[in-house]
């Protein structure tokens, strides 16, 4: 079975990040031909328009790792009802110069949970039109979810079997849209 590379983002910098802990729960459920591939993003320097990418390592490394992946998942907490700025300014890297896009013509997921009741609805909502504006082609639904006391086991796995049913559906979705997308 032909592998294909995602570029794994977590959109947030916490040392315990619960939304770092989907992101490796969503691993384990994807399907076996998707092979992840983690990008750094903390310690990119602030997005400025007259600072050289190609003389910022971390912005070259950036491009480099998102660059030769299929597909993107994002995994994100929701910050004042829209997106981290750690997961802003690098969304703002990768997408300059306009026509070296590191997101354009991707397939993206996006999930993400908080301990909200909408989960990170708002900044998903968010996240999928800034992406979609760059090109890439975002996975139709929502995987957000409400992150309540025991929703990971000990294993970081998720406790409730509809969860994770639904969260695996979500991958194998995902799954499909990355093998289509690599035939194009």
């Amino acid at each position: 079975m032909e592998q294909h590379d995602v570029a794994l983002i977590v959109g947030s910098n916490r040392r315990e990040s619960i939304n770092a802990q989907l992101a490796r729960a969503l691993v384990a459920l994807a399907p076996a031909h998707l092979r992840f591939v983690p990008v750094q993003i903390d310690d990119l320097p602030m997005y400025n328009p007259d600072r050289d990418p190609e003389g910022e390592a971390a912005v070259r490394r950036l491009k480099t790792d998102v660059g030769r992946c299929s597909g993107l998942l994002v995994v994100t907490p929701e910050h004042n009802r829209s997106i981290p700025a750690v997961l802003k300014n690098a969304i703002d890297w990768g997408s300059k110069p306009m026509p070296a896009s590191v997101w354009r013509d991707k397939a993206v997921a996006i999930a993400g949970t908080s301990p909200g009741a909408i989960g990170t609805a708002v900044g998903q909502q968010h996240l999928r039109q800034i992406l979609g504006v760059l090109g890439g082609l975002v996975l139709g639904g929502e995987a957000y979810v409400q992150c309540k006391p025991g929703f990971f086991d000990a294993s970081g796995g998720i406790t409730d079997e509809s969860t994770e049913a639904f969260l695996q559906a979500y991958m194998e979705r995902f799954g499909d849209l990355v093998r289509k997308m690599a035939r194009n």
